[in-house]
């Protein structure tokens, strides 16, 4: 279910048994590499594109799509060319 509405996003991943929920907004062209989270996250992406790299698989996600990491996984991220922003779900635990 494709949701558009930030309190709903919020209200969904908390009662799933999400921490917190926020929105990150990217600067155009930003490369994170290689990392990882001490937390798990579920993201709905709602402006511009990216590109999340896990075992060396490439997604290109635009606005409307969302992806899931648990804790601790290595990935990389990479930005468009006008930024993005995504709604993110984390689970702290």
């Amino acid at each position: 279910m494709q949701l558009t509405d930030y309190s709903l996003f919020q209200t969904k991943a908390l009662a799933e048994g999400f921490d917190e929920v926020l929105e990150r907004e990217w600067a155009p062209d930003t490369v994170l590499d290689t990392h990882t989270h001490p937390f798990s996250v579920k993201a709905l992406v709602v402006r511009g594109e990216m590109w999340l790299t896990v075992d060396e698989q490439t997604r290109h996600l635009l606005a409307g799509d969302s992806f899931a990491l648990d804790r601790d996984v290595p990935h990389a991220e990479r930005y468009g060319s006008e930024g993005a922003a995504y709604w993110v779900a984390r689970r702290n635990g």
